[in-house]
């Protein structure tokens, strides 16, 4: 390979997809490669006969199940917040064209050994048995100020400087009460676990939940699921001249004297390059362990039941109704999350899967997750961080945004200045099952 790239990336998870789109739209030159013959990676969506096939081996999927071209399982099961950062890079790119989507039927959260749907109106949050009807009067005004607050008016901050003002100082302002403060730091700005009651007010996602209740949910989900996704960003990419290579083995990162990455090698040739992007498994000397995730995977022949016939919603555990650290998120296809907290992946998804009711077949998956360790600046190598057990993209897009800046130099800004106020209805109008 005579040709020098300015960029190598390795991989064809979402994240990496992502950035080969951004990076081939600026007009860098752009090589993209990967190990498997398939794109996705870990966030791949599998058929019946590839799922069985990695968790069972080569027995045969009984026929009960279905056909397995009627499945499309996603192995990083996420949904995408209707006004987050992941909508508002697809609609920056237009790699919308390239997909289809669906408006999700409902959120709900677990709640005193029950399941309660997360009010999206204000009828439902009247009626709703969460709170009180004193506690729904506070909350209100908590919700209205949220809405109404914005960054760059003082008039909006009624006095208070979110900056400085912890979650946990700004809720005791309103006086609501535990439930209702586990009810929203979770349900609403879903967050994994209370950390967030003890940073700036400022940064949590309650403005980006909040604000969009509209319908069932604030959530859309790619028809045919997730791995449509990194599909149309590699499309994206392609369409500005990147190039694409499945199924190369090895991958072998090269550096120079200096310590600088200076190409990758696959099957006896070496491409050169000036910068490489990565997942955490192309080089494993440079990124450490940082947790793990415990993920359940059931096939039932029903909805979930209390959750009103839904074909496809979320449930949020938080973490106080469990007596955990963080919260378990979670034909029809289910799926269990959370962060590991032990060796005992079954005992700590039993209580999302007791939600399930009956369930046909069920598979327990387990990854560790990594972060990088290395200096992007000395060594050119840009690597993103694990998937982690969330339901939704906000962690994911960060991480690419900001990969983005660091290997152009470039503001995220413009993607996040993006104008959501596009009819996304029609992409998200389709009646099918998921």
């Amino acid at each position: 390979m005579d040709v020098e790239y300015d960029v190598i990336v390795l991989g064809t998870g979402l994240k990496e997809c992502i950035l080969s789109g951004l990076l081939s739209v600026d007009r860098l030159k752009v090589l993209h490669m990967d190990r498997n013959d398939y794109y996705g990676g870990d966030c791949t969506s599998l058929n019946l006969n590839q799922l069985w096939k990695r968790f069972k081996g080569e027995e045969t999927p009984p026929g009960h199940i279905g056909a397995s071209r009627d499945y499309n399982v996603d192995m990083v099961p996420k949904f995408m917040m209707a006004n987050g950062a992941l909508v508002r890079v697809l609609i920056h790119t237009g790699v919308t064209k390239y997909l289809s989507f669906k408006a999700v039927d409902g959120s709900y959260v677990f709640n005193k050994g029950k399941i309660h749907k997360v009010p999206s109106t204000d009828m439902e949050a009247l009626k709703s048995p969460l709170m009180g009807l004193f506690e729904k009067r506070r909350a209100g005004k908590f919700f209205l100020y949220v809405q109404d607050y914005k960054e760059n008016d003082p008039s909006t901050h009624k006095g208070y400087d979110l900056t400085k003002l912890t979650t946990k100082e700004l809720i005791s302002k309103f006086g609501l009460d535990d439930n209702t403060i586990d009810f929203i730091g979770h349900a609403v700005a879903l967050h994994r676990d209370d950390s967030y009651l003890s940073e700036p007010a400022i940064d949590t996602l309650y403005a980006e939940s909040v604000a969009r209740f509209q319908g069932g949910s604030p959530y859309i989900y790619p028809l045919y699921g997730l791995g449509e996704l990194p599909q149309g960003f590699a499309r994206l990419s392609a369409v500005y001249g990147g190039t694409y290579m499945l199924n190369k083995p090895e991958c072998k990162v090269e550096f120079d004297d200096g310590g600088k990455v200076c190409g990758v090698t696959s099957e006896g040739e070496t491409a050169k390059c000036k910068k490489v992007v990565c997942d955490p498994t192309y080089l494993p000397n440079k990124v450490k362990k940082v947790g793990k995730v415990f993920r359940a995977i059931a096939i039932m022949s029903h909805p979930i039941p209390n959750t009103a016939e839904s074909h496809s919603v979320q449930i949020i555990l938080p973490q106080k109704q469990l007596g955990r650290k963080s919260d378990m998120q979670g034909k029809f296809i289910a799926f269990v999350s959370a962060q590991a907290e032990s060796d005992n992946p079954e005992t700590e998804l039993k209580p999302g899967i007791n939600l399930l009711g009956p369930v046909d077949e069920i598979f327990i998956d387990t990854y560790d997750r990594y972060e990088p360790t290395n200096d992007s600046s000395l060594d050119n190598c840009y690597i993103s961080t694990s998937y982690d057990a969330t339901t939704h993209f906000e962690s994911t897009v960060m991480d690419v945004l900001s990969l983005y800046t660091k290997i152009t130099g470039k503001s995220s800004t413009s993607f996040q200045m993006v104008d959501l106020s596009v009819d996304l209805s029609a992409a998200s109008a389709s009646e099918d099952d998921m």
